[in-house]
């Protein structure tokens, strides 16, 4: 296994190559964790092996050498599982999210860049950041269709133009999923790239809540914990997802999920175990092709 790094702001890391880098994201391997910086991480992983039919081994090497145009990369000993790049709290940026789940016959596929900020109250926040993205979404949704019911909680938490589909495993189609792979990381570079520092305090301190509520929700309330815990078991799975797949969530904030998301204690206390509090979910895409909300408007404090 060869790997590579450098000081700086970010590591990039795969079972086989891994990268560190200075820049404005970070990028970690075996552990999502924080650098000395500050700097939050991303990382990638293959969960299915060679017998599948489709390695995500160019999916890997493409976002490394596209990477390398941005700046510089060194050998490193990281390693990695999953694939999301995080913004440091001085940038607004979406956060980059590719969760691909494969089997011989099956794939469910999330791609997106997910808001950092409420896109359905902060119209300047989807504006800012998704009226260019919209026809890249319009291409790769008449491609890739929608996957399934999605709960209504779950969607805030996703762009108009994420990629939440199922497909049967083909040639074609892990070509199109290679592509739209290619162009949405792309298109999250050049955003990094325009993007401005933040330098209000407050603002910054928003960004990073925002960063939490998403770490914790996810670990606690993400689709693909179902999966995870019929491949490796539960308590397995428990120290994956939050030591692993979302790391930051004990260290970004103190917020518990509850804090965040009080609609769910029990009367003992806990956590409801249910996916959907609101009951509604999703059959079909509800954002049209101008990227507007065409499902019924839920209010989530």
């Amino acid at each position: 296994m060869e790997c590579f790094s450098s000081p700086g702001w970010f590591s990039i890391s795969t079972p086989f190559l891994g990268l560190k880098s200075k820049n404005k994201f970070s990028l970690n391997r075996k552990y999502r964790s924080f650098n000395k910086d500050g700097s939050r991480c991303m990382s990638m992983s293959q969960t299915a092996d060679e017998s599948s039919g489709f390695s995500y081994k160019k999916l890997i090497h493409f976002a490394l050498e596209e990477t390398n145009t941005h700046t510089l990369l060194a050998p490193s000993p990281l390693q990695v599982l999953d694939f999301a790049a995080f913004p440091k709290p001085e940038y607004d940026l979406p956060i980059f999210c590719a969760n691909f789940f494969t089997t011989a016959k099956m794939n469910i596929i999330v791609l997106d860049l997910n808001p950092l900020h409420d896109i359905m109250d902060q119209e300047d926040y989807k504006e800012k950041y998704y009226k260019d993205l919209i026809p890249l979404g319009l291409k790769y949704s008449e491609l890739l269709p929608w996957g399934g019911k999605l709960t209504s909680e779950s969607l805030r938490f996703f762009s108009p133009i994420v990629i939440w589909t199922r497909f049967s495993s083909s040639p074609h189609n892990h070509s199109v999923l290679f592509s739209a792979f290619k162009e949405y990381y792309q298109a999250w570079l050049e955003l990094m790239d325009r993007s401005d520092e933040e330098t209000d305090a407050f603002q910054i301190a928003l960004n990073c809540e925002a960063q939490h509520k998403y770490l914790t929700w996810r670990s606690e309330k993400d689709p693909g914990h179902g999966v995870l815990k019929r491949l490796i078991g539960e308590d397995l799975a428990k120290n994956v997802i939050r030591e692993f797949l979302f790391n930051g969530v004990s260290d970004l904030g103190s917020k518990t999920f509850l804090d965040y998301f009080p609609e769910y204690r029990c009367e003992d206390g806990k956590v409801n175990e249910k996916r959907s509090m609101i009951g509604k979910s999703f059959e079909n895409r509800p954002w049209n092709a101008r990227g507007e909300f065409i499902g019924d408007r839920v209010k989530i404090v």
